[in-house]
């Protein structure tokens, strides 16, 4: 459990306190992965670096201004959870967006045991009002291709929004089809915990005028 140490220059409390809390949510989601499917049985295993660490490497890409969240299809709560942990006593706050009832009681559960500065969202994201807030940092992991996703991230960007988004090794083909409808301005970060994966960082996106 050691890699976190790497990450603890961006925590906004001591490190013991963030790996205690990041410990009691990998034991309430392998609780809640029992029943239901929060994440991959294969990866369970090794929950700590593909999940917990695999989510806090985005934490060296925020801005010191970086204060307002919003994760897409939370799923089992990640990245945001363990980002929420991280970031817990500074001015960060999340909303997470979650369709499947179960999955939102989880991440409900989660962000009342640590408490955390998060709130849930329990539909699909074209339910939630994007008027009423721009956000600085967009995430979502493992939820859709990256041309669909940017269409569901679209509505949420304002002028200095970044989205920072997991993705795989497939992540060339995804950019290059991405292009075909939208355009905008992206940095890779070589993932810290999969050979081949990145981190993409998405700004300026606005779609593509015929």
């Amino acid at each position: 459990m050691a890699e976190i140490s790497l990450y603890a220059p961006y925590f906004a409390r001591p490190e013991p306190e963030v790996r205690r809390d990041l410990e009691s949510f990998s034991a309430l989601l392998r609780k809640w992965n029992a029943v239901q499917n929060l994440v991959s049985r294969e990866t369970e295993t090794a929950l700590w670096e593909r999940h917990i660490v695999d989510s806090i490497q985005i934490l060296p890409l925020l801005r010191r201004t970086d204060e307002r969240f919003l994760d897409i299809g939370s799923g089992g709560g990640l990245p945001a959870i363990p980002l929420a942990i991280a970031l817990k006593g500074g001015p960060a706050r999340f909303q997470l967006v979650e369709p499947i009832g179960k999955k939102v009681a989880f991440l409900r559960q989660a962000i009342r045991d640590l408490g955390l500065s998060a709130a849930v969202h329990a539909g699909r994201s074209d339910t939630l009002d994007s008027r009423e807030t721009r956000f600085d940092v967009i995430t979502s992991r493992a939820l859709a291709a990256l041309p669909e996703l940017l269409g569901l991230i679209h509505p949420f960007f304002g002028p200095e929004t970044r989205a920072i988004l997991h993705k795989g090794r497939d992540y060339a083909r995804e950019l290059e089809e991405s292009r075909l409808a939208w355009d905008f301005d992206v940095i890779l970060t070589n993932s810290a915990t999969e050979t081949g994966a990145v981190l993409l960082q998405v700004s300026k996106l606005r779609r593509k005028t015929s």
